[in-house]
């Protein structure tokens, strides 16, 4: 379900390449410190963008360097790390989780049983110093299940729980910014969601699999979920702009406004291509 929300990196300079990737070596570093190595696994790119996001908005001091490490053991990467990397790092490791715990559960795939064990042990840890967060995963996570379960025939209720999920993760602290992180975190969370299911729709077709534009009705030919997306999109970008972000303003707009798009095109056609050789 992630993924999604990562840069274009044609579009980025160098030095804007340079931070993105020291962000998300810096979110990887914090998870190996903070919940062990093996946690690592479910590192995901779209942290570095809810990581980004607070940066931006609070500005805090940084601290950072350049290392090798067991991913990358030869040419040295540059690193940064503050209070949000440590956020998007906890907050990653959580997601990681729960998902695995939900993987397992609805599938029982070994897969998911084997991650939750890696990912699990750390969550009350997590959920001691973000209770708000992890709650909110938790519940969510749980509801959203139950609407697939029920084969839930409007997108935008799974697409909301999803959405509220989001919205809790990306408001870091209770202030004066936080309606308009949580209206930003609701609106990606729908679109991820969406994009998600419009991905997957011919291969759950042919599956038999819970898939909200097959739930509401939609036949083979069904082509209209862009209309979902632009829609989710804007939510999320309105409440974007009404943030005073200065740093970093560039590489999060290119995130938002055009590696959202490109990255679930391009996945779109992979699944095209799988399900055509397929």
């Amino acid at each position: 379900m992630f993924g999604l929300v990562t840069a274009s990196p044609k579009e980025l300079t160098q030095e804007e390449k340079r931070r993105y990737g020291a962000v998300y070596c810096g979110i990887c570093r914090e998870i190996k410190h903070s919940d062990g190595q093996a946690c690592r696994l479910g590192l995901q790119y779209d942290m570095a963008f809810l990581a980004l996001l607070l940066m931006s908005l609070y500005e805090p001091e940084e601290s950072g360097g350049d290392r090798s490490c067991i991913l990358h053991p030869i040419k040295k990467h540059p690193w940064l790390t503050n209070e949000y990397i440590r956020y998007a790092a906890r907050m990653n490791v959580a997601l990681a989780a729960y998902k695995a715990k939900d993987d397992w559960e609805d599938d029982k795939k070994l897969s998911a049983r084997v991650l939750h064990s890696v990912f699990g042990k750390n969550v009350a840890d997590i959920a001691e110093q973000f209770p708000r967060q992890c709650q909110s995963m938790e519940t969510c996570i749980r509801q959203l299940n139950a609407l697939e379960k029920d084969h839930c025939a409007n997108p935008d209720e799974p697409a909301n729980c999803f959405g509220r999920l989001m919205s809790d993760l990306m408001v870091y602290k209770e202030d004066m910014w936080s309606e308009s992180l949580g209206k930003l975190g609701f609106h990606l969370g729908r679109f991820i969601y969406l994009a998600d299911a419009a991905i997957d729709y011919e291969k759950d077709r042919k599956q038999g699999k819970y898939n909200p534009f097959i739930a509401m009705g939609a036949g083979e030919d069904y082509t209209h979920w862009e209309q979902y997306l632009v829609l989710a999109m804007a939510g999320c970008t309105d409440a974007y702009e009404r943030l005073p972000l200065v740093q970093d303003k560039h590489l999060l707009d290119n995130i938002l406004y055009s590696g959202v798009w490109l990255n679930y095109r391009k996945q779109q056609r992979k699944c095209e291509k799988e399900d055509h050789n397929g």
